[in-house]
């Protein structure tokens, strides 16, 4: 899980824990002999009356029509409600601190489950209380029945019904919202980092370039893949060559630009600070998962002399914060997120990546001379 997922599902968990401060429910009648209207709030544990005595009025008015006395008490549910709140509160700290995507799954469909179980017991209760009504009622009318809307209003004889979320029941909602949120953002980043990087190859290429297809007719711009061995670098013009670096930014318009290290993007952007202004994402490959494309604002970075990242810096991502810790306590370095990244880039020795993009440059034109050189001395001996 990421740190934007914790943080839903800490929200949605402290959120939850409302409930047992404010009122999950409400239900307001409004009629002529009552100007400010009537009504009662469920709570975790118990039923009250909006005002003072407006549970013991609706009770005398179920009296008269044969429903049954509403008797917080006797009501089962009252009492398991609590348990079942504070269970998934327990369950939503868990989720938070084992960082399990599983767990997340896990929590939100029950939570889901419990809200319509939740439902489906709130409208049995109003079945049974607007149904089963006494036969010795002082009023009766045949075929009427009272029960109250799920949500929503509804008009019952003179009286007008009202059945909304109260602000606990708003506060669970928020709090479904955020833990779906969270699952979406999870398989979303899932999805993300099925772009794997790929070797070189007609086959590869004809998929890359159908994923590509896909990619464009998307919602929003994303990455594509990083293929090794075929790819250059847009600031070095190297090969992408190290499948567990390399790095892409996407602009707003859906251009991708590819890098074989998280410095050369990092030069790239310090060169071209207009670019910064329309960019849409920025991505790096996970040192722990070749191959794999994850947003940079949710890796783990190190930054070791150890580490023989393409251009030199030592600058390696990671998507798990574990294993960036594992290789922090074997390699030493520098741990940092990405915006201390980005604040202190030139710290981070720009110009020893420079240096070693210009040394690569020197090194690839002294090959290509001396394979001039040969070819010549070849066409020369042939002439002789």
């Amino acid at each position: 899980m990421t740190s934007r997922s914790r943080l839903f599902i800490g929200l949605a968990t402290l959120l939850l824990g409302t409930v047992y401060l404010l009122p999950l429910w409400r239900v307001s009648l409004e009629a002529p002999q009552y100007p400010g209207g009537i009504g009662m709030q469920i709570r975790v544990n118990t039923i009250t009356g909006l005002n003072p005595h407006d549970l013991q009025n609706i009770n005398g008015l179920n009296h008269y029509i044969g429903m049954q006395e509403i008797v917080p008490d006797s009501i089962p549910e009252l009492t398991i409600m609590p348990w079942l709140f504070g269970i998934m509160i327990l369950f939503g700290l868990l989720v938070v601190a084992t960082k399990k995507r599983a767990l997340l799954y896990t929590w939100v469909g029950s939570l889901v489950g419990l809200l319509i179980v939740g439902f489906v017991d709130y409208y049995k209760w109003g079945y049974d209380y607007g149904h089963n009504l006494s036969p010795d009622a002082a009023i009766k009318i045949p075929g009427m029945a009272y029960q109250p809307p799920l949500i929503g209003s509804k008009q019952m004889l003179n009286f007008t019904a009202h059945s909304w979320p109260d602000t606990g029941g708003i506060a669970v909602f928020i709090a479904l919202a955020l833990g779906i949120a969270a699952v979406v953002h999870e398989l979303r980043r899932r999805r993300v980092k099925e772009v794997e990087v790929v070797p070189g190859g007609k086959t590869s290429v004809a998929l890359a370039s159908l994923f590509s297809v896909f990619l464009l007719v998307g919602c929003e711009p994303s990455p594509e893949p990083l293929r090794v061995g075929e790819m250059d670098c847009s600031h070095c013009r190297m090969t992408v060559s190290d499948a567990r670096f390399g790095a892409e930014v996407v602009s707003s318009t859906g251009k991708v630009y590819p890098f074989d290290a998280v410095e050369c993007m990092l030069a790239y952007l310090d060169d071209n600070p207009e670019l910064v202004e329309s960019v849409h994402s920025y991505w790096v490959v996970a040192f722990d998962e070749p191959g794999t494309l994850i947003p940079a604002d949710e890796a783990f970075f190190l930054r070791s002399s150890v580490i023989q990242s393409p251009m030199g810096a030592g600058i390696a991502a990671f998507a798990s914060e574990d294993q960036r810790d594992a290789q922090y306590n074997q390699l030493g370095g520098i741990e940092m997120g990405w915006t201390r990244l980005l604040n202190e880039a030139e710290s981070l020795d720009r110009a020893v990546a420079r240096e070693e993009h210009e040394r690569r440059i020197r090194r690839a034109q002294r090959e290509v001379d001396a394979a001039v050189g040969d070819d010549a001395a070849s066409g020369g001996d042939q002439a002789d």
